[in-house]
């Protein structure tokens, strides 16, 4: 091989290699290609947000299934939730609640069962890592995506938001303030996203943006309480009474896009978004009213 070739082989492995870094840092952020999302920052949730989530799984005649997991032992009722009561007192007669921590149970094709005529599943706040031990990988996992398949919608709060992105932060055993602990695999509904909650009240807007440097690949999105996104396919909406925060690497390592409509820059690592706004997770883009 002259030294022509050589050079030539050299340039295509370093253009190989930059178009992959490129195409890794892009990935696109994806919805469900059916179903809804509805994804909760935690704290009080508001009427909105529970009618909304109700409207999604069929109103009054909604098959809704309550999944405490997350929670401590001591405050998961065998067969009951405040949840349940609150969607039951709402008007939605067909409430069950389902709970294990034995990965052998949540391939049970009886434990399951109430998620095969399930329109919508909720997810109560707690630990995720809680539930990604129960349920990442098994029979259950396939009937929540399942369930989405058909139309359905899964909602959650708190942990319950963070484990619907394909990774998690704040997973970690041993506490919640490591970003990226022992745990973070997701449930994977919406791929590419990791998601962090009670992002201004517990003063967390900053903490995402170190992830998002590590891993450019993700789009971040942080969630305040009191608010919620709703996701279907490629796109979400902000419902609730405060504000949504977007982390894209773009804006993180200096190389920020201004035609997104949210003028983020080098010196903006995040920027929020508010109730009734819209946002492409596939282009990374905020939506014109």
């Amino acid at each position: 091989m002259n030294q022509i070739q050589k050079s030539l082989s050299l340039w295509l492995i370093l253009l190989s290699f930059c178009t992959l870094a490129r195409a890794q840092d892009n990935s696109p952020s994806i919805g469900p290609a059916r179903g809804s999302l509805m994804i909760v920052g935690g704290g009080s949730v508001g009427a909105d947000i529970w009618a909304r989530f109700i409207e999604l799984a069929g109103g009054e005649s909604a098959s809704i299934v309550v999944i405490p997991t997350a929670n401590e032992d001591v405050n998961i009722s065998n067969g009951t939730s405040a949840e349940k009561e609150l969607l039951q007192h709402l008007g939605v007669k067909n409430v069950t609640v389902l709970h294990t921590r034995d990965r052998k149970q949540a391939d049970d094709p009886n434990f399951v069962a109430p998620l095969h005529k399930a329109t919508g599943i909720w997810f109560t706040g707690g630990r995720h890592w809680r539930l990604a031990d129960s349920y990442l990988n098994t029979l259950a996992h396939r009937e929540f995506k399942a369930l989405l398949a058909r139309g359905g919608v899964i909602a959650g709060t708190s942990a319950g938001a963070t484990i619907q992105g394909s990774f998690m932060v704040r997973g970690d055993t041993k506490g919640n303030t490591l970003m990226i602990g022992d745990h973070t695999e997701g449930l994977g509904f919406i791929q590419n996203v990791t998601i962090d909650q009670h992002l201004l009240v517990r003063n967390r807007q900053f903490d995402l943006v170190e992830v998002i440097r590590q891993k450019p690949q993700l789009l971040g999105i942080g969630i305040d309480e009191s608010t919620a996104i709703v996701v279907q396919k490629d796109t979400f909406e902000v419902i609730g009474n405060s504000f949504v925060a977007i982390y894209d690497a773009k804006n993180i390592t200096g190389n920020a896009n201004q035609s997104n409509g949210a003028t983020p820059s080098a010196n903006r690592p995040f920027y929020f978004l508010n109730r009734g706004q819209r946002f492409n997770l596939k282009e990374k883009i905020v939506l014109r009213r």
